[in-house]
């Protein structure tokens, strides 16, 4: 046996002690990135092997945090890809608006970021009080810095700058406050966002929804993952509600595809059909 296939094996029973001692369940992710992720993390921690690895995250709930939490990716930015932002604020919130209430789902929404982004919109187009956003991720630490809405300042150009090309309507500092090295959020994007912890791996249907984003997440995943994933979605998802996924995502390979038609190819907007129409 090579040493490729001797790394595999420790992967594998990596992902199964952390099943079974915590719960997490990774083994459906890209084995690709899971490995890329795996020996990342051993380089970080000094440590021999994978398999010293996993003997260290069962005994040691410390460092099976951070360990967790550096298998959860969380690349995000303020309006990232703004013409998606655009894309949602011309084309998903006229047909929103027809609702007198509506509830949104941000699965994965990492350190919140594209969440408090979301709730900009809502508020530029007068309709974020009308508006819950349910904002979920599986991993604590992150969650706990969307919940602060604290972000560093070296950040800010890029985000204004996204924001302008997003089709913002005010000045992006109404919006914060600078302190120190930092960016606090207003507090009243916060008003009508409640974060969850969420594993879109293990945990079930959320809720009927009239917008879900899960964008730049499911990339991670293989495709059988994708599948039931997939099939969560369009169970949490209202008749003629909208599911948006990332650049690199498509609904065109799923069980599910018939179910959608797409409303915008580049952004990835997708909008569920009335069940007349199935």
């Amino acid at each position: 046996m090579d040493n490729s296939e001797a790394e595999k094996i420790e992967i594998d029973l990596l992902l199964e002690a952390i099943l079974r001692r915590y719960g997490y369940d990774f083994r459906d992710y890209s084995k690709a990135s899971i490995r890329r992720r795996a020996r990342h993390f051993l380089e970080m921690t000094q440590l021999t092997s994978i398999s010293e690895m996993t003997h260290k995250a069962l005994f040691d709930e410390t460092f099976f945090q951070s360990l967790v939490s550096y298998f959860s990716i969380t690349v995000t930015e303020m309006f990232r890809d703004p013409l998606f932002y655009r894309a949602i604020r011309e084309e998903v919130i006229p047909f929103l608006k027809t609702y007198p209430y509506i509830k949104i789902w941000h699965a994965g929404c990492a350190t919140g970021e594209e969440v408090y982004s979301l709730a900009i919109l809502l508020k530029e187009e007068g309709f974020y009080d009308r508006a819950t956003i349910f904002a979920t991720d599986f991993n604590d630490r992150a969650l706990k810095t969307a919940k602060e809405g604290v972000y560093n300042l070296d950040q800010i150009k890029k985000y204004t700058e996204n924001y302008q090309h997003a089709a913002g309507t005010r000045s992006f500092s109404e919006y914060y406050h600078a302190q120190y090295d930092s960016v606090i959020l207003d507090k009243s994007l916060k008003e009508n966002i409640t974060f969850a912890n969420h594993n879109l791996v293990t945990d079930g249907v959320f809720g009927e929804m009239h917008l879900i984003l899960c964008r730049n997440v499911l990339i991670y995943f293989n495709k059988d993952l994708q599948d039931r994933v997939f099939s969560l979605f369009d169970d949490s998802l209202a008749y003629g509600g909208f599911l948006c996924l990332g650049s690199k995502e498509t609904l065109n390979f799923s069980t599910i595809k018939n179910a959608f038609q797409e409303i915008n190819a580049k952004e990835k907007i997708f909008q569920k059909k009335n069940q007349s129409a199935l």
